[in-house]
Formats: structure tokens, sequence, C-alpha cells
């Protein structure tokens, strides 16, 4: 029965993750006749019929939040003069807008596709640039280590002409590796496309669409030392791999976020703390909303999205809509999302944890209303169903439709507030007071979901 089920939910789920008729797209990026089978259409930089039809297309209506009111089209009305191809951190920049320093006030259309790797670090003329090219001459990680050990400064906040040359030096790294991004903006990745050390920044970026896109190892140079940051204090880094920030209408969609091979767990230790170079995936901050992240593959991270930034009660409040579906959160290890404030709708997702270091799925922070339905969550050995929502400051939570498989065990449903709330003080109520409403396709049982979702989530799984 659950076979049938499951094909069925294949075929559907595929129909609507797949772009829309091939037949719709016109020839306006300056190339000839569509080519046959998607073949390479030379006369528009190599780039073949259907990728052209891909970075054209909108938000299909009724897909998450992003979808609410105008909808959500990126650069769809870009002249052929706003197309382009880049292979290169220069290259990109000047696809979007040609000065990094102001190419977020840039809301002219444009589609850009990127074709092979793209390094953050990559310099002026070309060569690749390292942590030591960027650090100011005044600043050194062995001297920041003797000067701000706890046993010798104390658990205060770091000062003083050493944590000056460390914040010299983040500027340094955020003008080279912070890519920014305006509004009315499609990205498109080629197949085998890839973003390696750097961050695409959605500031104020309205109107904006990622897609087909392997990120990989968005690191810092200089991460900060918290000495107040829990018990034993904590390094914590400046870049995600994309922060949304003060942007509407930004849909994230069949992309694959990864460390590579620099992942946090082989970091050092320094003050006694893991040394961590990361921070979030996709982060969703300062009054962001209507955001869809659909079809993503999160790979071996340790911190995955944060939304709402803050717990002081502000200009959040009633922002930081967020829809999640048929997103694979493979080996990570917490903010699966975690929310503060906003609205924010968890479908048909699936979690695949395991390992020493798992924190939680789910964050439940300050006045978040979280609706997480027909996920399906398959448990290592250490996991436990009452370790998949955690309390930072919420109140309620609503779960239905969820079902989880343990290690040597049968898949079976759960009530995630209900396995919270037995091993857990104080409870979470059952209830975010709303009820989502903008789902497109069909909602699959969560049995369905490991099926659907492995086979259609993360980069280079659309039609290019």
């Amino acid at each position: 029965m659950w076979k049938k089920a499951v094909g069925a939910a294949m075929v559907a789920v595929t129909l609507a993750a797949t772009p829309g008729s091939v037949t719709a797209a016109p020839a306006s990026d300056g190339g000839a006749a569509p080519a046959q089978n998607g073949a390479v259409d030379t006369a528009d930089g190599g780039i073949s019929w259907l990728a052209r039809h891909l970075g054209r297309q909108a938000l299909p209506s009724g897909d998450g939040w992003a979808a609410e009111g105008t909808g959500t089209t990126g650069g769809a009305a870009a002249t052929p003069e706003q197309v382009h191809v880049v292979s290169s951190r220069a290259e990109l920049v000047a696809a979007l807008g040609g000065d990094n320093a102001t190419n977020r006030g840039n809301a002219t259309p444009k589609i850009i596709y990127v074709r092979g790797e793209v390094d953050g670090f990559e310099g002026p003329d070309g060569s690749v640039l390292d942590c030591a090219d960027l650090a100011d001459p005044e600043y050194s990680l062995a001297a920041y280590l003797t000067a701000y050990d706890p046993a010798v400064w104390g658990r205060v906040a770091p000062s003083g002409p050493l944590e000056a040359a460390r914040v010299r030096s983040v500027t340094n790294q955020t003008r080279q590796t912070q890519i920014n991004v305006g509004p009315n903006t499609t990205i498109v990745g080629l197949r085998g496309a890839r973003l390696t050390g750097l961050t695409l920044m959605l500031d104020g970026a309205h109107n904006t669409i990622v897609r087909n896109l392997t990120f990989d190892d968005a690191r810092d140079c200089f991460p900060a030392w918290s000495p107040t940051d829990g018990d034993a204090g904590n390094w914590n880094s400046q870049y995600d791999q994309i922060s949304v920030r003060r942007s509407e209408h930004v849909w994230i969609d069949h992309n694959t976020f990864t460390d590579g091979d620099n992942p946090d767990s082989r970091q050092p230790v320094h003050l006694g703390r893991p040394y961590q170079v990361h921070d979030g995936s996709v982060d969703v901050t300062h009054t962001a909303s209507l955001v869809t992240v659909s079809y993503n593959r999160f790979v071996g991270r340790d911190k995955v999205m944060l939304i709402g930034s803050s717990n002081t009660v502000g200009p959040d409040v009633g922002r930081l809509k967020v829809s999640l579906h048929h997103n694979l959160f493979d080996g990570v290890l917490q903010r699966l999302p975690r929310v503060r404030f906003g609205q924010v709708d968890v479908w048909n997702n699936h979690y695949r944890l395991a390992g020493d270091g798992f924190e939680y799925a789910i964050g439940v922070g300050v006045q978040s209303a979280v609706v997480a339905e027909n996920n399906f969550f398959t448990l290592g050995t250490g996991v436990t169903a009452d370790t998949l929502l955690y309390d930072w400051g919420g109140t309620a939570v609503t779960t239905r439709g969820n079902w989880v498989r343990a290690a040597g065990d049968r898949a079976r449903p759960v009530d995630l507030v209900g396995a919270y709330n037995a091993a857990h003080e104080p409870d979470l109520a059952p209830d975010a007071g709303w009820t989502p409403t903008l789902r497109r396709g069909p909602v699959l049982p969560a049995p369905a979901v490991p099926a659907v979702v492995g086979a259609l989530a993360g980069a280079d799984r659309l039609l290019l």
C-alpha cells in the first residue's frame, strides 16, 4: 500500500517541482530558436533553452509565503543585456551591477547564470587569497589567544588593540567575500555550479530567486571569542552562506549547502572551545519576510537556519514569514530552523539526524508560531523524539502528521509536542494559533517524504 502511495506521490511532486512547460519560454535572451531536447544553444553563451527558461521562471502561485501578494518573479523581466553568464568573482560582481559596495541598490531586473566554481577569495588578479592576505597587520590569532585567555583576561568581552585589529580584519574579509545582491535578481547555477568561500547577502533584495547552486565553505577567517556565550564561552562566526535581511519575496530553491572539506568538526580547540569558522546556511533576519525555502539539501553542517536574530520585541513582530518544504536536513546539528516571532510553515521535509553533536531540530523561540506538518525524521543512535523540539523561550508549536524512524525501530507516527513535554518543563502548548494556506501541490503523507525528497532535493536535480 505504501509503495503505491509513494509512487503516486513521486509522480505528483516531480511534476510540481519541475519548471513549467518547456514550450512556454520565449527566446528573448538574444538566442536563436530553442534547441531540441535542451541541447546547448551557443548563440546565447552556451546556455541551453531549458536553462534560459528556468532563468525566467517565477515562483509558482501558492508556493509558500514568498507567493503571497505580488509573488516572486526575480529577474524574469530582464532585457537581453541583463542576462549574464559568470564564472569568477569579478564577473559575478559585474553582473550584479559592477561595484560590490553599491550593488545592493541595483534594482534593474537581471538573470545571472553561474558556470563552474566562483570563489569568494579570488583576488583582483584572479589568484586565490587566504586568511593571511585579509588580516590586519596588527592581528594574529596566536596573540589574540594569549591576550584573551579567560585565565588572564577573565570572562569579559575582548577589547583593546587586538580586538580592534580583529574587527578591521573582519571588515577586510566582508569587502572580499560578502557578495551584495540587489532586488529583482535571479541567480541560477548551471550543472555543477559552485559558490565557495562567499556569502550571498540579500539585504533589501526584494523579489530575488536563488536556484541550483552548491554553496561550499563560507568560512570566517576571524571568528569572535564570546566568553559569556554559554557556560564556557564560544567562538562565533560572521558569515552565512545566504543571508536574507530586510527583504521580501525571496525564493531559495534546489540548492545544496555544505562545508566541503573544511567542516567545523575538524577545527582545533582554542580557549577550551571548538574554533567555529562557519555560521548559518540560510538565515532570515532583520525584518525580512515572505520567504520560501524549497527542495534544498543541507549536509553535514552545524548551524543551518536562524529565523529572527534577536529576542527584542520590535520591528520583527509580524514579519519573518517563512515556508520550508521538501528540504533534506542530512547530518546537521541544530537550527532546522530556530525561530523567533515568525509564522513559519515546516512541511514535508526529511530530517536525517545522527551524531554526538546533534542538539535539536526545530527551535521554538520568543513569540514564534511554527507549524510542523507531515515531516519525516530518520534518527540515528542516541537521537530521540523528545530532542527534536527545543524551547528557546517560545510557548506553542503546532505539530501534526509527523513520523519518526528511530535507530533499530520501524517508522511510526510521533506527537512531537507530546514527546517533548514528557521529558521537559515547562510544557509547550500544541497550537501555534494559525493555519497555513500557501502550499502548492499535494501535501504528502510523511512516509512518502524520504523517497520524494531524496530524489528531488538539492542542486543539479532540475532539468538543465
